[in-house]
């Protein structure tokens, strides 16, 4: 039998470990969906290269501030801690509603069915067959990761491992039609609307994801490897996503990169023909596993933070001490993740619904943790920080602003009826916690 009794993470990570969950966040299908809807709304191959740079600075300013949170409050909760010590149990509860009920949750049956579209290049399958194996996606990771924590983070190595490959071979295949001759067509700019907010909403879909790693500052073995795994994580992400740009751009051009459905496989298909781009489609379907399963282990443990103050979720407190994980929390989210995949099949538009759902919710508390910072510097001094952000007030500012616009340009994408869903999803938890105290102020 699992032994349930303690409750307290075991450090067991190192920075390599570490730093593949970071990447393995981030670098998923993002840059591979995501880079022609950036080139669509720019008018320059520079305007593009600049903007996902400036995506990088924005992202690498996080993890700053991420860096100097994690090692100050190292905690299974990650962003739940920080935002109840800064601004009380309510936000941090809802904090922790938001990633199970929209932010981890959707984050998971959209990555699934990211998957699941690919591989249908492949192999043609009707949507309900899609809706079945984006399904059968999250139990089986589930499933890996109830066995442990070491179990899931090995996994995660070599499917991070397989990301950074993929784009290598993009910048390879690049190189490739470029030394033989192939006419690029990334010099000339165009006209048309440029819409740098609009941008920048895809670009950081894409950079999105870095601060979920924050909780397992609990279970990484010293501070400095939090911090290397942050920084380091998170600076290799910025130089493969500026590489990946440029080859696309280099190869297909602007116009051709913001027609392209899938520019990835498009690159490789011209560079090495129809097998290329097989490869290709496979790759960007390891990529979105990779960052669900990354998610799979980060996403349980707040769910499992937030139930250690809750007496009516004790049973999601229970900590597995000899496989490391949280099991109870992670089926819980197992579920809710199985539940929105039925709904995005139903809706018929999957991916896209499950974006709608999520990216303004994401975007208010990343804005409130980074406010967070600058608040707990003034309330908490006394607490000891092995790192600090540089430049202080100036990265934290300039990271909450970013969180700010991005926020502002996510609701002006999703529109009213957006708002209101993921908005009312959020509303709906402080019912749901206020159902659960009434129900165990009845039974004392």
């Amino acid at each position: 039998m699992p032994d349930l009794s303690k409750k307290t993470p075991s450090k067991l990570l190192g920075a390599w470990q570490t730093s593949s969950v970071v990447v393995g966040m981030v670098v998923g299908a993002g840059i591979f969906r995501t880079a022609s809807e950036v080139a669509a709304n720019l008018n320059s191959p520079v305007a593009v290269l600049l903007a996902w740079a400036l995506g990088g600075v924005f992202a690498l300013a996080g993890a700053l501030c991420y860096a100097e949170l994690t090692t100050a409050f190292p905690h299974t909760g990650g962003d739940y801690r920080f935002l109840r010590e800064a601004f009380g149990r309510t936000t941090a509860y809802i904090f922790a509603w938001s990633r199970f009920a929209i932010i981890f949750t959707a984050s998971a049956a959209m990555l699934a069915f990211v998957a699941t579209d690919y591989l249908a290049q492949l192999i043609p399958m009707p949507p309900a067959a899609r809706a079945w194996l984006a399904a059968t996606i999250i139990v089986a990771l589930t499933t890996i990761n109830l066995r442990g924590l070491k179990t899931s983070a090995r996994t995660q190595v070599g499917l991070v491992t397989m990301d950074v490959i993929a784009l290598l071979a993009i910048v390879a295949a690049a190189l490739f039609l470029l030394v033989g001759g192939f006419g690029a067509q990334v010099a000339a700019p165009r006209g048309g609307a440029f819409n740098l907010g609009a941008a920048l909403v895809f670009v950081m879909l894409a950079y999105g994801g870095f601060n979920d790693s924050a909780t397992l500052s609990s279970e990484v073995r010293t501070s400095r490897q939090m911090t290397q795994a942050m920084i380091g994580g998170m600076s290799l992400v910025t130089a493969l996503y500026l590489l990946a740009n440029w080859s696309y751009l280099s190869v297909l051009g602007l116009e051709g990169l913001a027609s392209s459905d899938a520019p990835a496989a498009d690159v490789m298909r011209l560079a090495f023909g129809p097998a290329g781009e097989a490869a290709m489609v496979a790759a960007v379907g390891i990529a979105a596993i990779a960052i669900l399963n990354a998610l799979v282990i980060v996403g349980g443990r707040t769910l499992y933070a937030a139930a250690e103050d809750e007496t009516a979720l004790a049973r999601l407190a229970a900590w597995d001490s000899s496989r490391h994980v949280p099991p109870a929390a992670v089926v819980t989210q197992g579920a809710v993740a199985l539940l929105l995949v039925g709904w995005g099949a139903w809706q018929g538009t999957g991916f896209a619904a499950m974006v709608d759902y999520m990216a303004p919710v994401y975007w208010l508390f990343l804005l409130l943790t980074g406010l967070a910072l600058i608040r707990l510097r003034r309330t908490r001094p006394e607490v000891e920080r092995p790192y600090r952000v540089p430049l202080y007030p100036l990265v934290p500012l300039i990271f909450a602003a970013g969180c700010a616009y991005v926020l502002y340009s996510s609701v002006r994408y999703v529109g009213w009826k957006g708002c209101f869903l993921s908005f009312g999803v959020l509303a709906f938890g402080l019912v749901v916690r206020w159902a659960m105290r009434l129900g165990a102020a009845r039974q004392s």
